[in-house]
């Protein structure tokens, strides 16, 4: 009798199994003892659709909450109005100013901050004259209302005298490079007469009418002995580098550590306001002058 081959058992080797192919899966490479489990979408609920509006709305509310931390905490731009500090900062000159630096509290080993420096750049708000006070009259400067900027010169527990153009720190006088330059007042940088070559330590420029003449300045009889003082605790003598049109501590006094709003690091943007306006038709005078007056050289350089 013949075996009809397709009526009979077939026996299959386990060599010549055959399995489908699949595609790859990282579920299924991960899945426990190779089990396939299915999983359910995930369902979110669904809320009535946000209108273009809301959606500005909410990006705009987002934008100025980080914008109000930032300038908080953070940096902050102020605006150069006056002479005090030509031809380091000049006239015009928009300041980002890195408030962050000199946080109060404990600065932390991983955090950029640090204590004041001789030398440092600080903005910080007018204390006022408490030896003229008359003197804030003026609508321009108000106590704790005025931004100033200033170059740090003494720190707490300093002794401090003048002589002549010398500024005596602790017995010795400050490495500074004086420079001979005429102040016009009139929003120009000023004009240098004579600049002598940097000696070494002279880290930065202070600037001295070639008539300088000493004068008595009031902290010297209000907090010391007619010639020297020395800072309190928790107060800082600040002076600017244009030293003959400075209003400074010489005049009203210490600055308090906690008015110190930061340290100055670098122009923004700077608008030379002593230069001719343009007599173009509005609005394209504005154009003109931005792009004409604008010191383009100096728009984005550190401030030190």
């Amino acid at each position: 009798m013949t075996n009809n081959p397709s009526s009979g058992p077939v026996s299959v080797s386990t060599s010549e199994t055959k399995t489908e192919a699949k595609p790859f899966s990282f579920s299924r490479m991960f899945n426990r003892n190779g089990h396939n489990h299915s999983v359910e979408p995930e369902t979110k609920p669904k809320g009535p659709p946000k209108s273009v509006w809301r959606e500005y709305f909410e990006s705009a509310v987002v934008t100025v909450i980080m914008a109000l931390f930032g300038m908080t905490f953070v940096v902050q731009a102020v605006k150069v109005p006056t002479g005090s500090m030509q031809n380091t900062i000049t006239i015009g000159d928009h300041l980002l100013v890195n408030k962050f630096i000199f946080a109060p509290g404990e600065s932390l080993p991983f955090l950029p901050q640090r204590e004041i420096k001789r030398g440092d750049i600080i903005v910080f708000k007018y204390p006022g004259n408490r030896y003229d006070p008359r003197r804030d009259d003026r609508p321009d400067n108000k106590p704790i209302t005025t931004n100033y900027v200033k170059r740090v010169i003494g720190l707490p527990g300093d002794h401090i005298r003048m002589e002549g153009r010398n500024v005596i720190v602790n017995g010795k006088a400050l490495p500074e490079h004086q420079i001979e330059a005429i102040d016009n007042n009139d929003k120009a940088p000023l004009r240098i007469v004579k600049a002598p070559p940097r000696k070494p330590g002279e880290t930065y420029d202070v600037y001295y009418n070639p008539d300088f003449v000493e004068e008595d300045y009031p902290i010297f009889k209000a907090e010391g002995d007619g010639h020297e003082i020395v800072i309190p605790a928790g107060k800082y003598f600040v002076m600017g580098d244009n030293r003959n049109n400075s209003e400074d501590s010489r005049y009203w006094g210490y600055v308090p550590r906690d008015l110190v709003i930061g340290r100055a690091m670098f122009v923004y943007w700077s608008y030379d306001e002593s230069a001719p306006s343009s007599t173009a038709a509005f609005p394209l005078n504005v154009i003109t002058d931005f792009l004409d007056n604008t010191r383009w050289s100096r728009s984005g350089t550190m401030v030190k």
